[in-house]
């Protein structure tokens, strides 16, 4: 039912998975969790923009809109407006880094593509938000991040998953798989949504069973950074959570994660390096 999936092929180019990529994340928002209007005016943007691609990320991803617990969606027009002024400074800048567009309405994905060579589709709600996602995904030809999530942000935390935390991501992930395959999609990656509509315990339970993920035979992609996992379990603040970060990303590695969704690009490039380079260190006489 399902490929084996070494490489993810973004605008033409060939990604091979045998050392993880780096994504590294870009709001365009006055609200996200950590660096909500950090990144709004032109100068701000491109710093940003620089900064990253001087640390050697692989992709920038670039959302619109929050998707932190108890955010409210806002309009496609407002997601546009903010998402259209962000991806004209970065195609300024560099016209060819990899993009991804984090966003779970096809029209804004497709606008993307149209207008922006996007190279990626990042989706909280693994199209369940917008069931048009998979006819667009097969259409415009494009990499899918297909991620877990029970319900929508502004109530994911009211009733978030705990015990049963592994079943429900694994079914959904057989279902969404089969009906993305139907509609003639391909290069799709899994997300478990870490930090989504989960327990702290139950975010834990996910990374320490993250190798049996790999029964589907695609990418897993990981976004820890500086998420509420790590800081509430360390009881410290949300910019004090680099080491933490830094931990959960290289625990996650050794256990299958092809692509790492980070805020620090640096410190998520040393951390695959260091992780690629003992995985390397074999002696066939022990």
């Amino acid at each position: 039912m399902f490929r084996q999936n070494h490489s993810i092929n973004i605008n033409g180019k060939i990604f091979t998975l045998d050392k993880a990529l780096i994504m590294g994340i870009l709001n365009l928002t006055p609200d996200s969790f950590y660096d909500g209007g950090k990144y709004f005016t032109e100068s701000e943007i491109k710093s940003r923009v620089h900064q990253m691609i001087g640390e050697g990320v692989d992709i920038i991803d670039v959302g619109g809109m929050s998707s932190r617990p108890g955010s409210d969606e806002i309009p496609a027009i407002e997601e546009w407006d903010r998402l259209k002024k962000g991806l004209n400074y970065i195609r300024e800048i560099d016209t060819n880094i990899p993009i991804s567009i984090d966003t779970y309405r096809t029209e804004i994905a497709r606008k993307s593509v149209e207008n922006f060579n996007v190279g990626m589709i990042n989706d909280i709600s693994g199209g369940d938000f917008d069931p048009e996602m998979p006819n667009l995904i097969a259409d415009i030809k494009r990499p899918y991040v297909l991620m877990h999530i029970p319900s929508k942000p502004k109530t994911m935390q009211l009733a978030a998953l705990d015990k049963n935390v592994l079943e429900e991501v694994m079914t959904f992930f057989h279902r969404k798989l089969y009906e993305f395959q139907q509609a003639g999609a391909k290069d799709i990656i899994i997300d478990p949504g870490f930090g989504f509509g989960k327990t702290v315990d139950a975010n834990y339970m996910i990374l320490n069973y993250l190798d049996r993920f790999q029964v589907f035979d695609r990418p897993i992609l990981c976004g820890f950074s500086r998420k509420g996992m790590i800081y509430k379990q360390l009881n410290i603040a949300s910019t004090e959570s680099l080491n933490g970060t830094t931990a959960l990303n290289c625990l996650a590695l050794t256990k299958g994660c092809r692509i790492l969704r980070v805020h620090d690009v640096q410190a998520a490039k040393e951390a695959v390096a260091l992780t690629e380079f003992t995985k390397s260190q074999v002696n066939p006489d022990w």
